[in-house]
């Protein structure tokens, strides 16, 4: 299943049963027997729309390997057609015009993925741009998705008109069902290819070329002059490293950009006010006038970073708060090409000084976390709930090469889950694995499966005991929450959809988001927090979760929780904003002090053993705070790690910006008082 792409057995069995189709099928057609090839038929279009829905996954890696919707209907065609050949039925006149309908289907079918894809390339333009007034581009409408979209299942229909024709002929004798089910089908498939015509006939003649577009682009900058951009290049699974710092620069007081390199990412990227440009070709952003912009933040080292790093008008900064918990971390000597490197606290200054790469002490800014500055914090001792929560929060399967790898990971999640949920004192146990969890290797979706397991049989021994306990008001009121959450849902996917346009291609999206709607934006942030206001209140607190999607988001689970039990991970540098205590899992082969030695952020965390070992002595101070010895180490590394609590990350960062745009004004005067001509010279070469 792993292999094959299928995420549950179910997947496995339609996947079964449409290779037992397509091989009775082939059967069905050398032997002659039309009614087992239609059953065959209509049996493997059941499964063709189970799996379209259900295994996406299964269906591209089909692709991949050239047996794709288009490949498999092509091959039911030709056994239609060899059993067509092979009954009496048709006579030669029918067989001669059901085997020319088919052809037609085949080359109309082949007609209408060529004009698609032709529209497709010409409507992607030179420069993509979200919340950019482009309206004066002359830009056409793409065609409605009831003509691009669904290829497999409008195949589909084209064969399953042919096979209730066949059926009709067989149960009749009369080869004009079948001729007229090929007619009706060919013919549908003729009228979706003429409806597409006008649509590139538009897309070549209408929509702007490169020129026009970055012409209007540089207008619409020479009129707005933002001061700092924001860049990133990379692949569209690391877009997180780009939208943690959308919200942080959207509250700059000074006009800002956003500028990305590949273009799945504007699909990535959430909601956001802040004009977005998209920026395939270095040569097309050389010449973006770019003069007014101050400062550059780069939230990754890429090689794609040189591209803008040229331009000598700009300030040049390196984002590198994140990852600031772990000391070993590598520190890329391509970084000392940054005019500044932003660090969250001192940690991250000294390990770029001490890794000796051509970073200047003088050069480093520490900036704090502003994505963290919404997090709840405890400052005077965490008192946990009569029903503590332990949030457990993996991010490793083991990859190959890291300390304990090779399968130790897989069991020591097993391990820990099973040592919280026989607690002698209860608690409520909140399971967050990161999203690859479980993805790269069998045994880590093995383990993660028997994980969940272990928590639904938890729950189904807590719900048994507590049916008849609770009071029939608080049912009342977590089912109205329980509504409420489902309303709260339904509202925000009706929301996100307008935000994103689904309707609307890149091309349209580029013409009509002149600016976003501050009003859609805010209410959209309301509803989150309600819906995770909802989603708690609907829970009862004492059932286990299993939280595997994106919601409720992982700083949502925070404030839930009373101690976390994780990794060395960005995770846990997060939570340690929260100042509650953390637990660490310690490598196999690795001693505590060596461990601690190795990793600030586990000098304030309590540590757990291969088996789960320590986490008898980790409850019982869980369950009495007075025992939480390490409450002023939490402080002193969080003070490290991430900075000083006053003033507010976002403020240091607003800061950082304004001082480093101050030096880049100075720069560029000074720059142009350098470069400029001497008194008198105007004059001179003309009297010459």
């Amino acid at each position: 299943m792993n292999r094959l792409g299928i995420e549950n057995p179910r997947g496995l069995v339609a996947f079964a049963a449409l290779t037992g189709c397509l091989v009775t099928l082939a059967v069905a057609a050398l032997t002659g027997a039309g009614g087992v090839f239609a059953v065959a038929g209509l049996v493997g279009c059941g499964c063709e729309l189970l799996l379209d829905r259900t295994e996406p996954g299964l269906m591209a890696r089909l692709g991949r390997l050239h047996m794709g919707a288009t490949s498999r209907f092509e091959i039911r065609c030709v056994l239609l057609l060899l059993l067509l050949g092979r009954l009496h039925v048709t006579g030669p006149i029918g067989l001669a015009a059901a085997m020319t309908l088919v052809l037609c289907l085949l080359a109309g079918q082949a007609l209408h993925a060529a004009l698609i894809t032709l529209i497709r390339r010409r409507r992607a333009l030179a420069v993509a741009a979200r919340n950019i007034d482009l309206r004066r581009l002359d830009i056409s409408d793409r065609p409605p998705r009831r003509l691009t979209e669904w290829p497999g299942q409008r195949m589909l229909v084209y064969e399953l008109s042919a096979l209730l024709g066949l059926t009709a002929s067989l149960l009749t004798g009369d080869a004009r069902w079948v001729v007229a089910a090929l007619t009706l089908a060919a013919g549908s498939c003729l009228i979706t290819v003429v409806a597409l015509v006008p649509y590139l006939v538009r897309a070549i003649r209408r929509l702007p070329g490169a020129a026009q577009v970055l012409a209007e682009v540089d207008a619409w900058l020479i009129q707005r002059r933002p001061r700092t951009v924001l860049y990133f290049s990379g692949p569209r699974d690391r877009a997180d490293q780009l939208t943690r710092w959308l919200g942080p620069v959207a509250a700059l007081p000074t006009p800002s950009l956003v500028i990305v390199r590949e273009r799945e990412l504007l699909e990535a990227l959430e909601p956001t006010p802040l004009p977005v440009l998209c920026m395939p070709s270095a040569a097309h952003l050389s010449q973006l006038d770019l003069g007014g912009v101050r400062v550059a933040l780069y939230p990754a080292n890429t090689g794609r970073n040189i591209h803008l790093l040229r331009i000598p008008t700009m300030q040049h900064v390196f984002l590198a708060p994140g990852g600031d918990g772990d000391e070993a971390a590598a520190v890329d000597p391509y970084s000392k090409v940054y005019d500044q490197v932003w660090v969250a606290g001192e940690a991250g200054r000294r390990r770029h000084v001490q890794a000796a790469v051509g970073v200047e002490d003088a050069d480093i800014v520490e900036i704090g976390r502003p994505q963290l500055d919404g997090l709840r914090v405890d400052r005077t001792g965490h008192t946990p709930a009569p029903l503590p929560t332990v949030l457990y929060a993996p991010t490793r399967d083991g990859a190959a090469g890291e300390p304990g790898a090779a399968g130790e990971q897989d069991t020591a999640g097993e391990s820990l889950v099973r040592a919280l949920l026989d607690s002698e004192r209860p608690l409520r146990v909140l399971y967050r694995p990161h999203p690859p969890t479980g993805h790269r290797t069998p045994e880590a979706r093995a383990a993660h499966r028997r994980i969940v397991a272990l928590i639904h049989a938890a729950n189904e021994r807590r719900t048994a005991d507590a049916l008849g306990e609770a009071p029939e008001d608080a049912e009342a009121q977590r089912t109205e929450d329980a509504r409420r959450r489902a309303e709260l849902t339904k509202r925000i996917a009706a929301l996100d959809a307008r935000l994103r346009r689904a309707d609307a291609d890149e091309a349209m999206l580029t013409r009509d988001r002149a600016a976003p709607d501050p009003a859609l934006l805010t209410e959209a942030e309301g509803l989150r927090r309600q819906w995770h206001q909802a989603h708690w209140a609907a829970s009862p607190p004492w059932l286990h979760q299993v939280i595997e999607g994106d919601l409720p988001t992982l700083h949502s689970c925070f404030d839930q929780a009373d101690l976390l039990i994780g990794d060395l991970s960005d995770v846990v540098g997060d939570f340690l904003a929260t100042l509650k205590p953390y637990a660490l899992t310690v490598p196999a082969g690795l001693g505590e002090e060596e461990f601690r030695r190795r990793n600030v952020v586990a000098r304030a965390a309590y540590l757990l053993g291969p088996g789960a070992s320590g986490m008898q002595d980790l409850l019982r101070k869980l369950f009495d705070p007075c025992l939480d010895e390490l409450r002023t180490a939490r402080h002193e590394v969080k003070e490290f790690l991430l900075g000083p609590s006053t003033p507010p990350s976002i403020q240091r960062f607003t800061d950082a910006v304004d001082a480093l745009a101050e030096k880049g004004e100075t720069v560029v005067r000074l720059r142009d008082l350098h470069t400029a001509p001497p008194p008198g010279a105007g004059r001179w070469s003309v009297i010459r």
